[in-house]
């Protein structure tokens, strides 16, 4: 197959022990073109995005990374450059513009890909995860596979499209299995944040009616430009934010007496249909959209609590109201390509700053510290 100039070495960001920075790497190999398997693909990364993920694989929080020395990262935009040999009728060809996701590849043979699962594959998840189980982004160079790669549509340029591949795919996999349909009311916390002001527009652009929960002492998504340091939130700003995006209610739980009542009101009574948990401190929002779903509600979760909290709602109330519990992590290429056009379409825009990659050890300590606003994208 044609191949586009390959140099043999990049730069790259590397992490040789868990808990560590990242070292900035100029003389980290290329993989070559002889060296792909059939099915793989080079990719040549224009821009990688920076997930909360990255930040709990960095320090080991679910457990050790599956290679070391690793190059994390999992949601990146790039152009096919290389096609490993043998590749049987591949999804994609060089040139093509691309973007890596969480999940590499699946087995395509386990129950889970039979059953239309393939984002639960054990192998997909572990094993042939990027900047987990396999190298991942945060470089200029970097193999995945050509039938799991999602293209990207002319109509979004590289850094925009970035944070859809995990963030908005996350989201939007959310809305979309909580069976919502236009003109319901969804309910959807951490509103103005990373995951959660994509939400709030995935939502509008299926026809459904947000109610937005945020905090005051938060960070804002206010811009699109460069914000080296943003100013502490306000409820009014994330207020103002999360109006602009197409929420038509706003709960602010900082300053709320009663969260449940208020949520209520806000729907006009019964409560929203729909819950959308996009906040990961605690276990406190999933039992309190337990209390504020209509009856035959349904709560998605998909923030990652800190620790190992517990789900703890009166039995009577999950049986009585007839409510639905869901858990989901990530979507699958289908749900990628859908997430993708609706984005391409202008109905979803991300907030994001542009730092370089020389600046990933900032933008951690920024993140742990919530001081990132919106999403980061990294340029390679």
């Amino acid at each position: 197959m044609t191949t586009l100039q390959i140099p043999k070495t990049q730069k790259a960001a590397v992490l040789h022990e868990v808990k560590g920075d990242y070292h900035i790497e100029t003389d980290w190999p290329v993989t070559q073109p002889n060296e792909l398997k059939a099915g793989e693909c080079l990719v040549k990364i224009e821009y990688s995005g920076v997930c909360h993920s990255d930040l709990h694989i960095k320090d080991a929080d679910w457990g050790p990374p599956g290679i070391m020395p690793l190059i994390g990262g999992h949601e990146a935009v790039g152009v096919v450059v290389s096609i490993g040999e043998h590749t049987r009728n591949p999804a994609v060809k060089i040139g093509d513009r691309v973007g890596l996701k969480y999940i590499a590849a699946i087995c395509d043979i386990c129950e889970m890909c039979r059953s239309g699962h393939e984002a639960c594959c054990t192998i997909g998840i572990t094993k042939l995860s990027h900047g987990a189980g396999i190298q991942g982004t945060f470089q200029q160079y970097a193999v995945s596979y050509v039938n799991y790669v999602t293209k990207i549509p002319d109509e979004i340029n590289s850094a925009a499209a970035a944070p859809i591949l995990c963030a908005g795919l996350t989201v939007y996999k959310a809305i979309k299995t909580s069976g919502a349909r236009i003109g319901q009311w969804i309910a959807i916390t951490g509103a103005g944040g990373g995951l959660g002001h994509l939400a709030v527009q995935y939502a509008i652009a299926q026809g459904l009616r947000v109610v937005a929960i945020g905090k005051s002492d938060s960070y804002p998504v206010i811009s699109l430009a460069v914000l080296k340091f943003p100013p502490p939130d306000t409820g009014e700003k994330k207020k103002k934010l999360v109006l602009s995006l197409g929420a038509e209610k706003w709960v602010d739980f900082r300053e709320t007496k009663d969260l449940v009542a208020d949520v209520q009101a806000a729907t006009g009574g019964p409560g929203p249909q729909v819950a959308i948990i996009a906040t990961g401190g605690s276990a406190e929002p999933f039992r309190q959209a337990a209390m504020y779903l209509k009856t035959t509600g349904t709560m998605v979760g998909i923030g990652v609590p800190v620790g190992t909290p517990t789900l703890d709602i009166p039995i009577g109330l999950l049986i009585g109201k007839s409510l639905r519990i869901i858990g989901t992590a990530i979507g699958d290429r289908q749900d990628a390509d859908e997430a993708m056009v609706i984005a391409a379409l202008g109905k979803v825009r991300t907030r994001f700053e542009t730092r370089n990659l020389e600046d990933l050890n900032t933008v951690f300590k920024e993140m742990s510290e919530g001081r990132i606003a919106g999403r980061i994208v990294l340029k390679l």
